[in-house]
């Protein structure tokens, strides 16, 4: 199933079982997320990430970033982050995804496709650090990817285009039931910045 040129009357409802994640378009005019677009490039403190594959830890060429309302630690792929303090463009954008769905989130981990080739494997965010169930609101900028999802029990797929501007916002059980990826393409050779703002569990946090 493709979800293709929808029209922008949002959310849309991507899947309609085990969770729940919306697609509302355009959140962002053009000109304001260009803006942003630029000075997350300049200012964002982007390293390398790291994944673990086959016992080896390799650093990929995409680059990724983790901010947060402290310094939370968070654990993916056998590597721990520790999040940095937000720049006041990381705030705006966060007020404008915490007004448009009413969540409030305190971390938020970028990522920074530098074109096509670079995309992300099948996976679900489901790390013990995070709120069990938390929404998940995931803004891209930059070039237009394809996301797919798929859930784990009955390998059904569902894609759509991501836009720049654009806001995906992931509820409920779906880390639980689905997969998601960035599948890497050859047809897009422009960067895509995508910051998914996201819920520490700081009970957890404060345990620790």
């Amino acid at each position: 199933m493709d979800l293709f040129d929808e029209p922008e009357c949002t959310p849309i409802n991507v899947i309609d079982y085990d969770g729940l994640v919306e697609y509302h378009g355009l959140l962002i005019p053009a000109v304001q997320a260009n803006y942003y677009f630029d000075v997350l490039l300049e200012k964002i403190e982007w390293k390398s990430d790291q994944a673990n594959i086959f016992g080896k830890q390799i650093l990929t060429k995409r680059k990724v970033a983790w901010y947060g309302d402290k310094p939370f630690s968070y654990t993916y792929s056998n590597a721990t982050k520790l999040a940095l303090p937000w720049i006041d463009e990381l705030l705006e954008l966060k007020s404008i995804v915490e007004e448009k769905t009413g969540a409030s989130f305190n971390s938020c981990l970028l990522n920074l496709y530098h074109s096509g080739e670079e995309g992300m494997a099948w996976h679900s965010d489901a790390e013990k650090d995070l709120l069990k169930n938390g929404e998940i609101g995931s803004l891209s900028l930059g070039a237009q990817r394809k996301f797919s999802f798929k859930h784990k029990r009955s390998q059904k797929n569902v894609s759509l285009l991501l836009q720049h501007g654009s806001l995906l916002v992931m509820k409920g059980e779906t880390q639980s039931h689905w997969l998601h990826r960035l599948p890497p393409t050859k047809t897009v050779n422009t960067p895509r910045v995508n910051l998914t703002f996201r819920t520490i569990d700081e009970t957890q946090f404060a345990s620790c």
